[in-house]
């Protein structure tokens, strides 16, 4: 990066005159004689487009190498004014705010690092620092300014003014430096404003009392030390020594987990538990309270065929024990009131609609992302960091099914990062049945909404609590193409529970029931197997050979 041009800014012309204790609106006092304010068109981030305005810019994939500047240098509280046109929930961090002493126009586009924070604050002549996530949310306006102290301040829509960074040398011209970062996609460059120094009560972030700007401090949004301080390059290499794990690493791995492009329509229902707790537009779900029994969220929509929901684990305490429960219900949560929430999730399973619960029992980490995929044949599989897990569940997908997640133990907090219908990402794309994955654990759980078949495994995967329908038994065998079991002669029939199984179930092949409740299931309307739900032909007597 070369040096800029130097020289001060004069700030003489831009004066503002109003009756003492009462500022005059912005637009009327702070009418700017110099030429708008845009983004710079050449120096900027490989991931930034830019319309032919130059106020409009959006990255166009990943989450970082999006570092744009102004395309001139900026007035002593001149207020930069920023629109957040689009939000993107599967990553950590957003947006990044600051200034430059460097020319945009002296800076080879292809140096410019991957990140604002902590790549260009750690060089001289440059300042940014990390805006709180909850402010980076569609529609809201950010704007920043810097005083003749050098001193940053920020505010969100028409809130107060409060203090961001200080530090900023001013005695030399300064560009606006703005990074597309993280949850923030796009942002469009509003008309600048100044704001003379009289106008200004600024506050220090830390000052706010205000519920909604509470700093949670078990909460995993990661404040990298190198963006809230302007460091040099003399302290970096101390400070990320104690730093935790950086959004930017964390970032770095997720973006070889998800796939380009993810749906954002999908969310948590305002239906939950009184423990836990839904934030950052429904898509965050906190554990808020030391007890554990009501901590149910659900999806705001039902399942799609061919469809992969990925849930980041945000928050995970590892001295507490537990992980986190999942299932799918045909129940839809809009019927519920908050006091059907029973404190033993195994209440479920005594409704009449379908529930399942299983367990995710791999360990889990802050960090880790969850695949879940329903396929076309009714198997829901799991997958782990990229790693497939195995088929979890089997239901029959034509009817809607909701999914609901249960925190407890470890897990104190997930977020839904979004869906989409491609199956290659996280290794779903070579998840099969379960005969072609005879190392993996594939465990049954599924259910009729009737009293007469209802069923679930109870296996590694599934937790005790798993089941469905009134009366169902607790367990049964799992698939005879498992090579992990043999759906052998002396099994009992999962309905009468009397007789051995002696019948096959055609065309899928499960060996699940006698031959006598196998003709009468034959003759329910919509008859499916009890394992896999697939439609049955015929039941085909079986004899054991001699």
């Amino acid at each position: 990066l070369s040096d800029s041009f130097g020289g001060s800014f004069s700030t003489s012309s831009h004066r503002c005159h109003h009756k003492q204790k009462h500022c005059l609106p912005i637009t009327q006092c702070g009418t700017l004689s110099i030429s708008p304010l845009l983004f710079h068109p050449h120096t900027k981030g490989s991931q930034i487009i830019m319309d032919t305005t130059q106020k409009v810019v959006k990255r166009q994939a990943s989450f970082c190498n999006a570092i744009t500047f102004s395309n001139r240098p900026i007035v002593i509280y001149e207020q930069i004014r920023l629109k957040i046109t689009k939000k993107q929930c599967c990553w950590s961090g957003a947006l990044r705010l600051g200034f430059t002493s460097k020319d945009p126009s002296r800076i080879n586009p292809d140096t410019l690092p991957k990140y604002a924070c902590p790549d260009l604050v750690s060089q001289s002549g440059f300042w940014a620092k990390a805006l709180p996530e909850e402010f980076a949310n569609e529609g809201n306006i950010i704007a920043f300014w810097v005083d003749k102290k050098g001193r940053v301040f920020y505010r969100v829509n028409e809130s107060a003014a409060m203090l961001f960074f200080s530090g900023v040398r001013t005695a030399e011209p300064l560009w606006a430096l703005i990074d597309v970062y993280g949850l923030t996609r796009g942002v469009q460059l509003l008309d600048s404003e100044l704001i003379p120094p009289d106008c200004l009560r600024p506050r220090s972030f830390t000052a706010i009392r205000r519920p909604s700007l509470r700093r949670d401090t078990e909460d995993t949004r990661l404040s990298v030390s190198l963006c809230d301080l302007n460091l040099q390059e003399d302290t970096f290499h101390v400070t990320a020594t104690t730093c935790p794990i950086p959004q930017n690493s964390l970032n770095s791995q997720h973006s070889h987990l998800l796939p380009s492009q993810l749906e954002s329509d999908l969310r948590f229902h305002h239906l939950r538990g009184p423990h836990v707790k839904i934030l950052d537009d429904q898509t965050v779900a906190r554990l808020e309270h030391a007890r554990e029994e009501r901590t149910l969220v659900f999806t705001n929509r039902p399942l799609r065929i061919n469809e992969t929901i990925f849930v980041k684990i945000n928050k995970s305490n590892a001295v507490r024990t537990g992980t986190l429960s999942y299932g799918v219900t045909s129940c839809d949560p809009s019927t519920l009131r908050p006091s059907d929430l029973p404190y033993n999730p195994e209440s479920l399973l005594d409704r009449e609609e379908f529930w399942v619960i299983c367990r995710v029992v791999v360990p889990l980490q802050s960090g880790d992302i969850l695949g879940f995929m329903v396929k076309s044949n009714g198997e829901l599989h799991l997958s782990h960091n990229g790693a497939g897990i195995g088929m979890q569940v089997c239901a029959d997908f034509s009817q809607p099914f909701w999914m609901f997640f249960i925190l407890h133990g470890a897990i104190m907090q997930i977020r839904l990062l979004g869906s989409t219908i491609l199956a290659e990402r996280l290794g779903l794309s070579t998840l099969s049945s379960p005969t072609s994955t005879p190392n993996s654990p594939t465990v049954l759980c599924s259910g009729v909404s009737g009293p007469l078949l209802s069923t679930c495994g109870s296996g590694p995967l599934c937790s005790s609590l798993s089941g469905t329908a009134p009366n169902s038994p607790s367990s049964l065998p799992e698939s005879p193409t498992s090579p992990s079991v043999s759906g052998s002669y002396g099994e009992e029939c999962t309905i009468c529970y009397e007789n051995t199984v002696d019948a096959v179930i055609y065309p899928c092949g499960h060996m699940c029931l006698c031959y006598s409740c196998g003709l009468k299931l034959k003759k329910m309307a919509n008859a499916c197997c009890p394992i896999c739900r697939r439609a049955i032909i015929d039941i085909i007597k079986t004899y054991r050979s001699t």
